[in-house]
């Protein structure tokens, strides 16, 4: 089976249509699938629901489609680097679904290993719980969360083999796991592609078996925040 792709546009043919619902990793601007978002935006697909912790910033990420008026609704847990994401949650033109970090990451990863809902203490009392299913367990309060089971996971990682297998470098491994194990179609972008047998099959991350499709490319090696101060005299 071909998983390996010549370019993120021809990866994402035939997979796309108005009102899917997408799972992307990424964690502020690390290990965001930045070629995928790109033909994405430039497939002209619109009504999209995204499930990713944040939203990039206003040029960068999901960022761009919101430029575009792609996305119909954020399922985010911080969203706070995007001015434009701002504007239009407060004028009513997005819709967000909040969540605490932690509940969408599980949420992702039930959905990957077919768990439909779970319980968490995370949330009780909180708007976060309104209209969901409380359930007492040995005295304590929980509430039910739902399984994401996404239309397509868009995801990124440092290094591929040929099958899929994946490592993610350092803090980009973040939300990718889970959010390639929760889409019905993965489709993973890479840096270096790698044959079969030469990644240590203890060091892999992601088994192959989730990822449906692969594309290498060249990916901006973006900062969000810069603090400095002057450096002291000698």
């Amino acid at each position: 089976m071909k998983k390996v792709y010549g370019s993120a546009a021809e990866a994402l043919d035939g997979v796309l249509t108005d009102g899917m619902l997408i799972a992307a990793g990424g964690f502020g601007l690390s290990g965001i699938p930045e070629l995928l978002l790109e033909a994405i935006r430039d497939s002209g697909v619109k009504d999209l629901t995204f499930a990713s912790n944040n939203a990039g910033v206003d040029d960068f990420g999901i960022g761009i489609l919101l430029q575009t008026r792609q996305v119909k609704k954020m399922i985010s847990s911080y969203v706070g680097e995007n001015a434009e994401f701002m504007r239009q949650y407060l004028s009513g033109e997005l819709e967000l679904e909040f969540n605490p970090q932690g509940t969408l990451a599980e949420r992702m990863r039930a959905g990957g290993a077919g768990i439909p809902g779970f319980y968490t203490k995370t949330g009780v009392g909180t708007v976060i719980a309104e209209g969901k299913d409380h359930k007492d367990f040995d005295g304590e309060t929980y509430i039910m969360e739902k399984g994401i089971f996404a239309d397509l996971s868009i995801v990124k990682a440092w290094k591929a083999d040929t099958t899929g297998n994946a490592v993610f470098r350092k803090t980009a491994r973040n939300f990718n796991p889970p959010a390639a194990m929760c889409g019905k179609l993965c489709v993973m972008e890479v840096e270096e592609i790698v044959e079969p047998g030469e990644l240590d099959p203890d060091h892999i991350h992601l088994p192959g078996i989730y990822v449906h499709r692969i594309i290498q490319g060249q990916h901006e090696k973006r900062i969000e925040q810069r603090t400095t101060r002057p450096r002291p005299a000698a």
